[in-house]
């Protein structure tokens, strides 16, 4: 089994683009969506959901859809907001100087054993607290 990843919230949200000029992003967000060992986070799917559902958002998905690829994604590990996980993202927030919501993100990484964090909101090849950033739309 190849090492655990961990995918960040853009990568479900590119996955969903109907943009042309996402469409890129989108082949590559599906395509990692599709490799094994991948894991996510209870934060990112409600994330997912709030973006993907905004009202003023130019390809929202209605509810039903966006639950139903929600339960879909169940499929990987999911790391759910544990008080473990929020002591460790106040430690990276503190350690690395992010913001919580990116730490919790890490936080998360670390707690399902993932060694890379695939995110286009993060310094790409920066490691923290263990984890590897990459961006993979570069």
């Amino acid at each position: 089994m190849s090492p655990r990843h961990f995918l960040d919230t853009n990568v479900l949200l590119y996955s969903i683009s109907r943009a042309p000029a996402e469409a890129a992003k989108r082949e590559r967000a599906i395509a990692l969506l599709d490799e094994d060992g991948g894991s996510l986070s209870v934060q990112v799917l409600q994330e997912f959901y709030v973006e993907a559902t905004r009202s003023n958002r130019v390809d929202r998905l209605p509810h039903e859809i966006a639950a139903g690829l929600i339960k879909t994604w169940l499929r990987f590990e999911v790391q759910a907001v544990t008080v473990p996980v929020l002591t460790d993202a106040l430690d990276i927030t503190a350690t690395h100087s992010l913001s919580y919501w990116d730490s919790a993100i890490i936080a998360a990484a670390r707690a399902v054993g993932a060694v890379k964090l695939y995110s286009e909101d993060l310094t790409h090849g920066r490691e923290l607290a263990g984890v590897l950033v990459i961006n993979p739309f570069l």
